[in-house]
């Protein structure tokens, strides 16, 4: 990110940046870290977290008065910013509903004929331009974060990379970090062939060995403890590395253990307070509102054995049905954000370790 603020900055082409993985692997704070990297160059950072509802052309028209606004405060590009907020004003009046619109008051002329001829795609890459000159005129950038990107419509989604493609012929400095489920490479190709072009994908996963125990020795040695080596090696195998339960295990070690080194046995007796902890506030938190048919088939995704991803035909299979039967709910199920397809005819958990969950607690 480092790297493409500073091309971008110098006028070179660079690729925007989408992070995919699973959900607790610490996507979301790299996004919160890249804003701050942003923000300290003197960029103008905005950050959108997407939802089962969003409307694309509503979130960009108010990222895009938050970043003009800044802007607007900056006395290089005041003016700049004035007219480029009449282009969103236009753009809000053709794709923004009245009632989201409404909260949008943007007290400048609109400027009519860049961004309101009603098709999206353009008229996104209009409103891109529009940041993107003014960003130039203020000696500066703009950086928009965008997490749970795997939410937005293809047609949406094929808008915003249009008008990526836009900034990047014309050289300016706006960029977007995108994060989602590890589909979003396959969305992002499905929208628009040329997506691979503009995206450096970065898959984000569970930690290795090292920075696994790293995580967990470096912040207890900090406040003068440390861990016995069966006790680090108890958790990796609990834990299998991903980021939040490692949080988990180490906080609930650390609650356990009586003195300055944690043991085996505060891991052990740490085990079971954690898992209950994670069952209720990680696990269970996202299978709440699912229907019956929905932990149905959850549970025959978790009787084929393993973390998956598994064959859809065999999760049917499973449940006694046909693929068409089933459809409904798979994809019910993704709209959820609870499963993804990683490829054609496949379905997996987003969660790490969701299997195990949903044996232990969905068993008929």
């Amino acid at each position: 990110m480092r790297i493409t603020i500073g091309r971008l900055a110098l006028g070179r082409f660079e690729r925007s940046v989408l992070l995919t993985g699973l959900r607790g692997v610490g996507k979301t704070v790299l996004l919160n870290e890249f804003g701050r990297m942003a923000t300290t160059e003197g960029w103008v950072h905005a950050h959108l977290e997407a939802t089962e509802n969003i409307r694309a052309a509503t979130a960009m028209a108010g990222l895009s008065r938050r970043v003009l606004l800044e802007l607007s405060l900056r006395e290089r590009s005041k003016d700049r910013a004035r007219r480029a907020l009449g282009v969103v004003r236009s753009f809000i009046k053709v794709h923004v509903p009245i009632d989201a619109g409404s909260s949008m008051t943007i007290d400048f002329e609109p400027q009519p004929g860049r961004a309101d001829s009603g098709e999206l795609d353009g008229d996104l890459a209009g409103v891109f331009t529009e940041l993107g000159e003014t960003a130039v005129s203020a000696g500066s950038g703009v950086l928009l974060t965008v997490d749970e990107l795997q939410y937005l419509a293809q047609a949406e989604f094929a808008a915003l990379i249009v008008g990526l493609h836009r900034v990047s012929q014309l050289g300016l400095p706006v960029v977007v970090a995108g994060a989602g489920l590890p589909s979003l490479p396959g969305l992002a190709g499905e929208a628009r062939s040329y997506a691979e072009r503009l995206f450096q994908y970065v898959d984000i996963d569970s930690l290795g060995t090292e920075d696994a125990s790293l995580a967990l020795v470096s912040p207890v040695e900090d406040e003068g403890a440390s861990w016995t080596d069966d006790a680090i090696e108890h958790v990796l195998r609990e834990t299998a590395g991903y980021p939040y339960f490692l949080q988990e295990y180490g906080k609930q070690a650390w609650n356990q253990a009586d003195g300055p080194i944690i043991t085996g046995t505060d891991v052990a007796n740490a085990a079971t307070i954690a898992r209950e902890e994670l069952d209720v506030g990680f696990f269970r938190a996202r299978i709440d509102r699912t229907t019956n048919a929905e932990r149905g088939y959850l549970r025959a995704m978790a009787s084929l054995g393993g973390p998956g991803p598994y064959r859809s035909g065999d999760v049917s299979r499973a449940l006694g049905r046909s693929t068409t039967q089933t459809a409904s709910v798979r994809d019910d199920l993704i709209k959820r954000g609870l499963c993804f397809s990683p490829r054609y005819g496949e379905i997996g958990f987003t969660v790490p370790m969701f299997d195990d969950f949903v044996r232990r607690s969905l068993s008929a």
